[in-house]
Order: C-alpha cells, then structure tokens, then sequence
C-alpha cells in the first residue's frame, strides 16, 4: 500500500483534470458534475468490489433539455482503494489518472469496454 496525503492526493486528481484538452475540460466545466475525493466507497457503492471511482449522474449523450432541473453529476475518486492497488507513487499517480479519466468517460456516455479498449480502465 503506498500513502500519500491528501493534499498530494488532491494534488494528483488536478494534474489528471489539467491534463485534458480545452475542448473537453470546458464541456466538464458547463456538464454540471461535481468531482469529489472520498476515503472509502459507501458498501452499497461498492458491491463488494474494490471500487477505486464511481460517475453517478446522466451521461451528457443522455441528457435533453427536456429532463428540468437536476442534480449535479457526480464523480467520486476513492483514496483508500486506489492508495491499495498502487505499488508505488508513480503507480498511485498513474491509477488516479486512469480512474479520473475513465469515470469522466462515463460522463460523456462511454461503456466501461470502450473505456478498457481506450486504456482507461
């Protein structure tokens, strides 16, 4: 298990979110998601798996300007799993980066087979 703080945690989910594109950091800018650090996933999130993040929400190819009001999206990052699965700093860096960009993935409506095949997953 490696540890980081959070800090270095936080740190490493804002260089994964820098590192996209303007294009597309500006569509998660107006998609109305909000990204969130958690320690551990709640049991019924997780499923008995180990869970290292989580999209909760519509999917922007989903959405119609017919749903109202909704919600914030949500994409959780899991601190405790992805510090559990790393076997070093640059791997824990790395896996935060995969996990960043799979769940926002999701966002934009991709499965998690697209998102495997596309190495984010």
């Amino acid at each position: 298990m490696i540890r980081i703080s959070r800090e270095e945690f936080e740190e490493a989910v804002d260089d994964a979110l820098d590192s996209l594109p303007e294009k597309i950091a500006r569509s998660i800018a107006e998609a109305n998601v909000a990204i969130l650090i958690e320690e551990e996933p709640l049991q019924e999130q997780a499923q008995g798996t180990e869970l290292l993040g989580l999209y909760e929400g519509i999917p922007l190819d989903k959405r119609s300007v017919f749903d109202g009001y909704a919600q914030p999206d949500r994409i959780f990052v899991f601190r405790g799993p992805l510090q559990r699965v790393a076997t070093s700093r640059e791997h824990l860096v790395e896996q935060i980066a995969v996990t960043v960009l799979h769940e926002l993935g999701h966002l934009f409506g991709l499965s998690d087979a697209r998102l495997h095949e596309l190495g984010w997953g």
